[in-house]
């Protein structure tokens, strides 16, 4: 788990911008227009704050989210239990996987959890099998039954 000692600095854009990101932007012709305006700064800035928030690690993307069930595909959450000393070496395989949102670390035997979508109706147990062949370990995966909004929002 990250270090708060060791979580990079923002500008005040950046910190401004990743607050105003979690709540979506508005889909138009030209959206970074329309965010930096409501930002009061340039599409410029925003643009290079958005490449230096990738730099350090805080953004890990920055694109759409499609719900990938009302295209006809599937979306699971997916545990594993993963040694700690090769935690890092299994995220990289887990994590080059287009079809993986996020995954993130639990204090628990499983301490491993991540998201997999798939417009594609069994790539998910594509994936996961190829996940297995390539750690040695086996995913636990649960498909989604139901959807609930949260509303997560983590103030900057």
């Amino acid at each position: 788990m990250n270090n708060p000692a060791s979580i990079p600095s923002l500008t005040e854009l950046e910190r401004t911008l990743v607050n105003r990101l979690q709540h979506g932007i508005d889909i138009t012709p030209r959206p970074f227009d329309t965010l930096a305006e409501s930002l009061n700064c340039t599409v410029r800035d925003v643009i290079e704050s958005l490449n230096s928030l990738k730099e350090k690690g805080i953004l890990m993307r920055f694109g759409p989210l499609f719900n990938a069930v009302h295209l006809g595909g599937e979306v699971s959450l997916v545990a594993m239990a993963v040694p700690e000393a090769r935690f890092d070496e299994v995220g990289e395989v887990v994590n080059s996987y287009p079809e993986v949102a996020h995954n993130y670390a639990r204090e628990h035997t499983l301490n491993m959890w991540f998201v997999v979508s798939s417009a594609k109706p069994g790539r998910i147990e594509a994936v996961l099998a190829d996940i297995e062949a390539r750690t040695g370990l086996r995913p636990l995966n649960m498909p989604k039954e139901e959807e609930y909004y949260v509303g997560l929002y983590f103030e900057v």
